[in-house]
């Protein structure tokens, strides 16, 4: 009996912080933990996802950031933006690092070497070090339950670090230095965007809490990150990321076009949270009829990136963010279907 009992506590997962989500702007706290000192490009998303990530989760924190663009921006000349304990993880460690952090909190706390109290452990990755060479990683430290961390995955669609390549969340028809049109073959591209908050959420029963969030709606994003770590176990939040360099845009249109995004249907805001489905923001009032989608085009028309697209291309893009509101249970993640005999 005695020997169950301390395998149960080992098993356990550590007490989660109780971060209840802000009540409006008004509520959120001054504090920054993510402050001046980056070499982020103007306009850059992902400092702003990194501000909002930081500001929600507070001082009782360790963040863990895998090779990428923010990494490169975040680690210069012994300097760091970060007012929270940071360390770099290899570009497929995401996962791996976050639990190994996790891991060694707990061992620490329950030798009675540091107070037995709740720590965020939070790993951000972008798309190539979260959809392509991190997944198998994340996807392992999602089966452990007894561990408490998060994983944010910022997704700018490219491996925006090393050139502007395809990763596997760039979407279809994109212009990037491994997919450029050209004369004979103006699609390069055909494949169409992974979907990781469906492929967390589905195939990993360990995960009590999914979400897509897109941070031009600050408050919601940052109270979805808020659950994330107040829930227990491993958990995973995905951000649409628009990027001015690698989509080719003004800056001064980031926060506009993470809002299209939505607004357009192309990126659905839903949370899964102990395996029920919400969904909430834009989506939400999209799918009870209460607001009307906006054409691909609004969005699509304001990045270079897809500037080789002719009506075509808009149109067969149309159609294909049309079939996963008409068909798909989940927009975002590929409908399943079931053959029922008798």
């Amino acid at each position: 009996m005695e020997t169950k009992m301390a395998m149960n506590s080992f098993i356990d997962a550590q007490p989660t912080q109780n971060l209840e989500g802000f009540k409006g702007v008004k509520r959120i706290p001054y504090n920054e933990y993510y402050t001046s000192g980056h070499r982020t490009c103007q306009a850059c998303y992902s400092a702003q996802t990194m501000r909002l990530l930081a500001k929600a989760a507070g001082p009782r924190t360790v963040v863990l950031g895998s090779t990428g663009c923010m990494y490169v921006a975040n680690t210069s000349y012994y300097t760091t933006p970060w007012g929270v304990p940071w360390m770099h993880t290899q570009l497929f460690s995401a996962g791996a690092g976050a639990m190994g952090i996790a891991a060694a909190y707990k061992a620490l706390m329950r030798k009675g070497k540091m107070k037995n109290e709740p720590i965020n452990v939070i790993a951000f990755c972008g798309d190539g070090g979260g959809s392509d060479a991190g997944l198998a990683g994340i996807s392992s430290a999602m089966q452990h339950p007894e561990y408490n961390l998060l994983v944010l995955m910022y997704d700018n669609e490219t491996y925006a670090n090393t050139d502007i390549q395809v990763s596997s969340a760039t979407p279809w028809g994109a212009n990037t230095s491994f997919s450029t049109p050209g004369k004979v073959k103006r699609i390069m591209h055909r494949q169409w965007k992974k979907n990781m908050a469906g492929l967390m959420a589905v195939g990993h029963p360990a995960v009590k809490y999914v979400a897509t969030i897109s941070t031009s709606f600050s408050l919601q994003a940052m109270n979805n990150i808020r659950k994330a770590l107040t829930i227990g176990g491993p958990t995973f939040v995905h951000c649409l990321n628009p990027c001015p360099k690698g989509w080719d845009f003004d800056p001064v249109l980031s926060y506009e076009l993470g809002e299209l995004s939505v607004n357009t249907g192309i990126w659905p805001l839903y949370e899964i949270e102990n395996g029920v489905l919400k969904l909430y923001g834009k989506t939400e009032q999209i799918a009870k009829g209460k607001f009307q989608r906006l054409p691909v085009a609004a969005y699509l028309e304001k990045q270079g990136r897809f500037a080789h697209f002719n009506d075509e291309d808009l149109a067969f893009f149309q159609s294909k963010v049309d079939e996963m509101w008409d068909k798909w249970l989940i927009p975002g993640v590929i409908p399943l279907r079931k053959e029922i005999e008798g």
